[in-house]
């Protein structure tokens, strides 16, 4: 059976790990570091998050697209989805959470001084807003900290006050002929860190989040 929503906009829908009823997209980047990139060029035309509701077939738009306001990918957690909106002409950045039927509300804002935009995204299954640029994880709410990482290293789950990170291995590569040689391996490795950077453990797996919003170690 072929169904249709009340907004029909040729877009691709992205699903919402953790439940079933709504899909999401978002018209345009979630890269946020390119409002701070932009500013300089005029600035950012703003995106639009909406949720596409499967079960009444209705399309759920938030916020008027506004300039120099972006949106990140929605997180479902507690039956409420969360996302957030940085705002870089207040700089201000806000978490919000919404439910269907429900009227939103407005969970955290923080002022945008001293907050890295690159890769700040919502993590965990208690929503944390986080940042992480190659050389440091940052977490900014609900618990403040920071610890450095490895090139190849990035934070994929929060959970019980611990850090899990997937970091790529290569060994075996031929820098002389710059290729792979004989013996050449390239898999991933689980760490988990302590919120003060500590490692706890590792082990050979790569992170992967199922529908129903459960981690798997593979």
């Amino acid at each position: 059976m072929i169904k249709r929503f009340t907004e029909v906009e040729g877009r691709l829908l992205f699903p919402i790990a953790g439940q079933q009823r709504c899909a999401y997209t978002i018209s345009g980047s979630t890269d946020f570091f390119e409002l701070e990139e932009m500013a300089e060029h005029g600035g950012h035309p703003g995106t639009v998050l909406k949720f596409y509701d499967y079960r009444r077939r209705r399309v759920i738009q938030l916020f008027e697209q506004k300039p120099n306001v972006m949106y990140s990918a929605p997180i479902f957690s507690g039956k409420h989805y969360y996302f957030l909106q940085c705002d870089y002409g207040e700089q201000v950045l806000r978490m919000y959470k919404y439910r269907p039927e429900i009227p939103w509300k407005l969970v955290a804002e923080l002022d945008l001084a001293g907050i890295d935009l690159y890769n700040l995204r919502l993590l965990g299954d208690v929503p944390h807003i986080i940042s992480q640029n190659g050389k440091t994880f940052r977490c900014y709410y609900p618990d403040a900290f920071s610890f450095s990482l490895q090139p190849n290293e990035t934070a994929c789950v929060i959970e019980d006050g611990k850090v899990y990170l997937e970091a790529w291995i290569e060994e075996g590569w031929d820098d002389e002929h710059d290729c792979a040689g004989p013996d050449y391996k390239f898999y991933d490795k689980v760490i988990v860190k302590d919120f003060a950077g500590n490692t706890l453990s590792e082990e050979v797996g790569s992170l992967n989040q199922g529908p129903d919003g459960d981690w798997w170690i593979s």
